[in-house]
């Protein structure tokens, strides 16, 4: 027999909280912080409360000029002595840096530089690890701890490579997955630091690739319309609608 699903209910909403369209959302690990980036120049983070699912009372309201056109947002729990905070990560500026903000302090803490180019891509893990992808046709890691990039992956294993349009990282910390703007995604060994396979799953820009809780399968959206589960062992296939 056929199944009637029914739609989600919406617990709240905020019309007009940006003057500009909004690229990107992120929760706080803890859930009780959210984070919208637009290209209005603002980034903007509201406390959220999990009981009545209200979110109320702007935290920070982010002015500065750099982020003309935040393209991604993520947030990672402080830990350690100073512990109770998130760090907000952001890019996606026209000056080609990620920026880390402590969100108890509404205090801005550093500025990654190393792109050529904008960055479109946001990706963190295993607590001090973050991806980047950029127009440059690279992807970028740091480590917070440490004050400068760790590791550049250039996306050209034929040709001139692509622009990165989206990044992840799996589970175990192993594997990378690009989506890239020439339809392309690659797969990349972190620890033998090598490129394992690039594939063409679309026709068109991949605008977001996600690993599967296991990295058994590795889900691809493009601006083709598609929706793709490739299985890492080699078998790609339409996901059903």
């Amino acid at each position: 027999g056929s199944s009637t699903s029914k739609p989600p209910v919406i617990r709240f909403k905020r019309n007009k909280h940006h003057k500009g369209s909004i690229y990107c959302v992120a929760w706080s690990p803890c859930g009780q912080l959210l984070a919208t980036g637009s290209n209005d120049k603002y980034v903007k983070v509201l406390p959220f409360n999990p009981e009545t699912c209200n979110a109320t009372g702007e935290r920070k309201k982010d002015r500065k000029p750099i982020f003309m056109s935040l393209k991604a947002t993520h947030y990672r729990q402080k830990q350690g002595p100073e512990s109770g905070g998130a760090i907000l990560i952001s890019a996606g500026a026209g000056d080609c840096n990620i920026y880390t903000t402590d969100c108890q302090r509404g205090q801005g803490l550093h500025a990654l530089n190393g792109h050529t180019d904008h960055i479109l891509s946001l990706y963190t893990w295993g607590g001090w690890m973050i991806a980047s992808g950029s127009q440059d046709k690279t992807v970028r890691f740091w480590d917070l701890r440490v004050p400068s990039c760790v590791r550049v992956v250039g996306t050209a294993l034929h040709g001139t490579g692509s622009p990165v349009a989206s990044v992840a990282v799996d589970p175990s910390g192993r594997l990378l997955a690009t989506g890239q703007e020439d339809s392309s995604c690659m797969l990349y060994d972190i620890r033998g630091g090598r490129m394992v396979q690039t594939y063409r799953p679309h026709s068109s820009d991949v605008r977001s690739v996600r690993f599967s809780p296991g990295a058994h399968y590795l889900l691809t959206g493009s601006y083709d319309t598609k929706v793709i589960v490739a299985d890492l062992q080699g078998e790609i296939s339409d996901a059903p609608c």
